[in-house]
């Protein structure tokens, strides 16, 4: 005897989705919605099942939020500063990127690796009262990779990334940007994700505020006390571009601390190799393509790759018919003009 197995596609749960929403049925809409996530953690589809678990909870807590509260009640309290966090967060993402998809210097790739182990491998560091390392610090020139970074690492370790919204949490209301602060740490803690901080050091700013020094020291003692009851299955990753700016007793509080450097000739030919891998692009002289990249040298990675993008396209646009080809030459001369461009836009 046969039996057969009904095995529902995603095709299947999307149509079920909308049959529900359009009928207003919560009970097995949410109940579709469930069985897609679950869906989608069993084909592999992590960071998608992760975003639709986000999606669900924010859902179902508006709609809490939405019933009737009692002023002065702890529901009200919590509706007040769900709604400040959400002002305080640029906005909430999951990642594809892996280890693969970066390209820099073997300390990096190294660096890197080790931080993602160690959460990978949590369980057997607990097993031994070992601490968790979950503070990071990416420092180094603008366009080499750090937010690139962030993002391998929610990308490897299936974590929902929230990115800090630093200008709305510098205030120069005194004490308000460590409020801030205190609030978007509770809300990470909370949903166990990853925190990220760009522009690092801009918290410097409070420096120019009427209350100076004082309020510099308060911001940095909130962020210590904050780093030193962060749970340790929360992450938090900063970056910078102004390491020399940043408190000393912050610098200490990271367990690990990456450097960034532009890119020597081996690193520039890796990406360009990463960028041309789909195979449909190829440079017309493979001598003057090996001149223009010793000619980056002095560029960072976003430069480089962002005029070797735009050289494939103005290609592109010069050949006849392009809607007939599958493939196509890289005009290498196009590509040294617009490096040295560059170059002379930033004074390199």
């Amino acid at each position: 005897m046969i039996t057969f197995v009904s095995i529902m596609s995603q095709f299947d749960y999307i149509k079920d989705i909308a049959k529900y929403g359009l009928e207003n049925d919560q009970e097995k809409l949410l109940s579709v919605l469930n069985d897609l996530i679950e869906h989608s953690k069993n084909t592999k589809k992590l960071n998608f099942a992760i975003q639709l678990q986000s999606i669900l909870k924010d859902s179902l807590k508006q709609q809490r939020n939405n019933s009737l509260t009692k002023v002065g009640s702890e529901s009200y309290f919590n509706r007040i500063e769900d709604r400040e966090v959400g002002e305080l967060i640029l906005e909430k993402l999951t990642s594809n990127y892996r280890l693969d998809n970066i390209v820099a210097d073997n300390t990096v790739i190294h660096s890197l690796q080790y931080f993602i182990e160690e959460h990978q491998k949590a369980e057997l560091l607990r097993k031994f009262d070992l601490p968790i390392a979950n503070k990071l610090l990416l420092h180094g020139p603008s366009g080499c990779g750090k937010t690139l970074a962030s993002y391998v690492v929610a990308g490897e370790l299936d974590k929902m990334m929230v990115v800090v919204n630093l200008g709305a949490i510098v205030s120069s209301k005194l004490g308000e940007t460590s409020k801030n602060l205190s609030k978007i740490f509770r809300k990470a803690a909370s949903e166990d994700c990853i925190i990220f901080i760009d522009e690092f050091d801009s918290l410097g700013k409070v420096r120019d505020y009427s209350q100076d020094h004082g309020e510099m020291k308060r911001v940095v003692n909130t962020i210590l006390q904050l780093f030193d009851y962060l749970p340790q299955n929360s992450i938090v990753i900063a970056a910078t571009n102004q390491k020399e700016m940043l408190d000393e007793a912050l610098l200490r509080r990271f367990d690990f601390s990456i450097g960034f450097n532009l890119p020597k000739e081996r690193e520039i030919k890796e990406l360009v190799l990463l960028t041309l891998k789909n195979g449909n692009f190829s440079f017309d002289s493979k001598i003057k393509a090996n001149k223009v990249i010793k000619n980056s040298i002095g560029l960072s990675y976003y430069s480089i790759q962002k005029t070797l993008v735009t050289a494939i396209k103005r290609s592109l646009f010069a050949i006849n018919n392009p809607e007939n080809i599958i493939s196509a030459k890289i005009d290498t001369s196009i590509w040294q003009k617009l490096i040295d461009i560059e170059k002379e836009s930033i004074g390199v």
